[in-house]
């Protein structure tokens, strides 16, 4: 029978629950356990799927092809277990969508349909649905208590500790104990009052995880648990720590997972986490550091591409280097210029939607293929650089994107709707269509042609990556783009273009997929150790600083 660990917050958003959840997952897996994770957003939004960056940080695509919260990607990032979003993450949305279609259908025989118990209900079997056969159901409950959202969900949860039972369920509460400069000290009443209201709704923390600057002193660990009704022992520490990867180890030496285990009744080994010591170490000790540029639509939200900035951190761990990340508007090269390329090792452009600041992600393409540093582009990344071959090798004038303009005369990339024609020229479309427009999402297989970079960078030439795109590279520009010294190392099962190279540059890569939602820090990913390499020895003069002709 599946256990549960229920993990709230209270008092402020933005706390770290993902983290503190990930973080346990990836504990109690390093004690044999099986793990599933679930994220309950209250958000009315049926996914984050059409929700800007600026509001909600970056969309995670899980292997099904679900766009869900950014928490699932810290998941994935510590955990072995891949989430599978149509069952890992569900939102108020959905769990209403959900009940009004059943209500339509008449499975309700004609029942007053009620928050308790239908949404109630529906919330408890997605989570039971959730967990599978796992040992251990992680599930992290979004927003904090008190907000009107949440409510329904916190019910709940209530309702399946009566039901399991106390040494099935563990309830998890993570909270804010401020320090207060002007008076030097350290305050605990955010966390007795979120409590509070936590017990009003009627559940009982077993576990308090306290976020604080500093390590939590043992008088206000006493006071907490004195005031919360919570074992001392059980009041842990959750201070900043300088390094993400710290945290596993950090909440064992403390013994969350003993806490848990010991409820659930479960006699397990010891942690080994040794993994973990030696991702920690790595970063520590690099041997070489490196800058790398990431030029970009959301670069003041850097939760935008929190997997991508974290996949190149895997590349640098597994290659001892440290690699410092400068976050660059596209808009600003469009206004001043490529000058703050110039000092470099590698540049990256990321995916993206909208015609803002494209003019500057290309003319990045350019100046990395003219002077020789090592490009990564991610989906939109590798869009952008097929549009620059396409005017500046090609000689194709106003090539782009029938994304960013309809009316171009030489549409290198488009919906496939409309380059799939007999003639290859555009068809008319709804304006109002773009967004309702069909997708190719999740994990697709993928053919790399031998002894090209992408097939040598993953020793192998079939591979598996998630997608998150509309537009395609146009096929019916393929031979002419070939022909400036452009190679289509990778292709869809379906003859789409999933990897483009330039093989007489120094280190010239292109996906239409996103490797980022793959990569994690014991595994790090191929194509971005393979990067962050070139990257490495182009800082170190081994690679020439101009492409050959």
């Amino acid at each position: 029978m599946t256990s549960y660990v229920f993990i709230t917050g209270g008092v402020v958003s933005s706390l770290g629950k993902g983290i503190t959840s990930a973080c346990l997952g990836a504990i109690l897996e390093a004690r044999g356990l099986t793990i599933s994770m679930i994220k309950l957003d209250p958000y009315i939004n049926v996914d984050p799927g059409t929700m800007s960056p600026f509001q909600h940080g970056e969309v995670f695509v899980t292997h099904d092809g679900t766009e869900t919260d950014l928490d699932l990607g810290h998941y994935e990032r510590f955990v072995r277990t891949a989430t599978g979003g149509r069952h890992s993450n569900y939102t108020t949305g959905r769990i209403y969508e959900s009940v009004i279609g059943k209500e339509r259908r008449g499975d309700y025989l004609g029942a007053t349909v009620q928050v308790i118990p239908h949404i109630t209900d529906e919330i408890k079997q997605s989570i039971k649905k959730g967990a599978g056969n796992a040992d251990i159901c992680l599930v992290e409950i979004g927003g904090t208590v008190g907000d009107i959202e949440s409510l329904p969900f916190l019910e709940a949860i209530r309702q399946m500790g009566i039901e399991l039972g106390h040494d099935h369920v563990v309830y998890v509460h993570l909270t804010l104990v401020p320090f207060i400069p002007t008076s030097s000290e350290i305050k605990t009443k955010p966390t007795q009052h979120s409590v509070k209201e936590l017990r009003s709704i009627g559940i009982q923390p077993d576990i308090l995880v306290c976020r604080s600057e500093q390590p939590l002193p043992l008088e206000q660990r006493k006071k907490i648990a004195l005031f919360t009704n919570v074992q001392e022992k059980a009041v842990i520490s959750a201070y900043d720590a300088d390094d993400l990867y710290k945290i596993p180890a950090m909440m064992h030496e403390q013994g969350l997972d003993g806490i848990v285990a010991k409820q659930l009744g479960l006699d397990l080994p010891e942690a080994d986490l040794s993994e973990w010591e030696a991702i920690v170490e790595a970063k520590q000790n690099p041997t070489s550091e490196v800058n790398v540029a990431m030029v970009g639509k959301y670069m003041d939200l850097k939760d935008s591409y929190i997997s991508l900035v974290e996949a190149l951190m895997h590349g640098g761990i597994h290659t001892r280097t440290r690699v410092n990340i400068h976050f660059i508007e596209s808009r600003d090269i469009e206004q001043q210029g490529t000058d703050r390329l110039r000092t470099m090792d590698g540049i990256v452009v990321p995916g993206g939607f909208g015609d803002r600041g494209i003019e500057g992600k290309i003319e990045t393409v350019r100046f990395a293929r003219e002077n020789g540093i090592p490009y990564l582009g991610i989906c939109l990344g590798m869009q952008v650089a097929v549009i620059e071959v396409a005017r500046n090798l090609a000689g194709l004038e106003g090539a782009m994107s029938t994304e960013f303009n309809k009316k171009t005369p030489h549409p290198v990339v488009a919906l496939i709707t409309e380059w799939q024609t007999e003639s290859g020229n555009i068809e008319q479309r709804d304006e109002q269509s773009e967004m309702g427009g069909t997708m190719r999402l999740g994990a697709q297989e993928i053919s790399l042609k031998e002894g090209t970079l992408a097939a040598t960078s993953y020793g192998k030439t079939t591979i598996e990556e998630r997608h998150r795109h509309r537009y395609e590279v146009n096929n019916n520009y393929r031979d002419q783009l070939e022909k400036t010294g452009l190679r289509f190392s990778g292709l869809s099962v379906d003859d789409l273009v999933e990897v483009i190279e330039i093989p007489n540059h120094p280190w010239f890569l292109a996906s239409q997929f996103h490797p980022e939602f793959t990569s994690n820090p014991r595994d790090g990913h191929p194509l971005f150790i393979g990067f962050i390499t070139a990257v490495r020895k182009h800082h170190e003069g081994q690679l020439p600083k101009v492409a050959e002709a």
